[in-house]
């Protein structure tokens, strides 16, 4: 993790209301270079909500967004992922009827000549190698990824989202339960994949109801309780009540201390025999 003063992100003070319903009341928080950030709460606290506004899904009524210093708003994910956010959302958004390489490139898309864009011929060839060498590359084993995603199994389609985000990621990856469906082997490789991007400088945005899954990966934990965030501690085994506490709206308890360790007295020392 960075050790410099100045965030990655800042988000202050974000509003966001669909209809009658409040989801975001002035949520505050930031995140610096290379860290992992655990965003916790129960359902319906606006954990979805917040990191959409970041990643340009939605759009705040209030507050406001600053990249490195710099206010900016995001209109579109596209917007957000020319800033170097990307996101991968708890249903994945993957296109069934395509292929892993036509997922990674969707509105993406590699043509030719360069200079014709959009109207020029898809270089699917390119898009299939570099697809194929970035899987291998992040240990994801896909055997041919030229089957369309509908018919790939829950763990793979869930790696082929995650994979697609770390590939074209420079700067923040949000993940949004990104183990909730996936085995023990599975699972582990999203962990390693997050702990690589952290050796990179990337920070990561995590969201999970698993706190072992956030004791083991995150730098730092927020909770969030209806649409504001309520505390934040470091994600410890020993923090854990703490966290739940903050949760579930229940009078916060300090997080245990370890007993100092006791020392053993002096042993007194053995009584001299009379000589013999």
């Amino acid at each position: 993790m960075s050790t410099t003063t100045q965030p990655l992100l800042q988000v202050d003070g974000l509003v966001k209301s669909f209809g009658a319903v409040r989801a975001l009341s002035g949520a505050s928080l930031h995140l610096m270079a290379g860290e992992v950030l655990a965003i916790l709460g129960d359902n319906g606290a606006g954990k979805s909500t917040l990191v959409k506004c970041i990643a340009g899904s939605l759009q705040p009524d209030g507050g406001r967004v600053l990249m490195e210093g710099h206010e900016v708003r995001f209109r579109s994910p596209r917007d957000a992922r020319d800033h170097g956010v990307e996101m991968v959302y708890q249903d994945l958004a993957l296109f069934g009827n395509l292929s892993v390489a036509q997922n990674f490139y969707a509105g993406r898309e590699l043509t030719w000549p360069s200079w014709a864009g959009r109207l020029g011929f898809l270089r699917e060839r390119k898009m299939a190698a570099e697809t194929r060498a970035t899987l291998e590359r992040l240990g994801v084993n896909i055997p041919d990824i030229s089957v369309d995603v509908a018919q790939m199994s829950g763990g793979q389609r869930q790696a082929v989202a995650v994979a697609r985000a770390v590939a074209f990621v420079s700067k923040i990856v949000i993940l949004d339960e990104p183990t909730a469906a996936l085995g023990l082997r599975e699972g582990a490789r999203v962990h390693d994949l997050v702990r690589m991007l952290t050796e990179h400088g990337v920070s990561v945005i995590l969201i999970s109801h698993n706190l072992q899954e956030v004791t083991e990966l995150a730098h730092r934990a927020v909770v969030l309780r209806r649409g504001q965030v309520v505390g934040e501690a470091e994600p410890t085994l020993e923090n854990q009540p703490l966290l739940v506490s903050l949760i579930v709206g229940a009078t916060p308890v300090e997080a245990p201390r370890r007993p100092p360790p006791i020392t053993p007295p002096a042993a007194a020392p053995e009584a001299a025999l009379p000589p013999a």
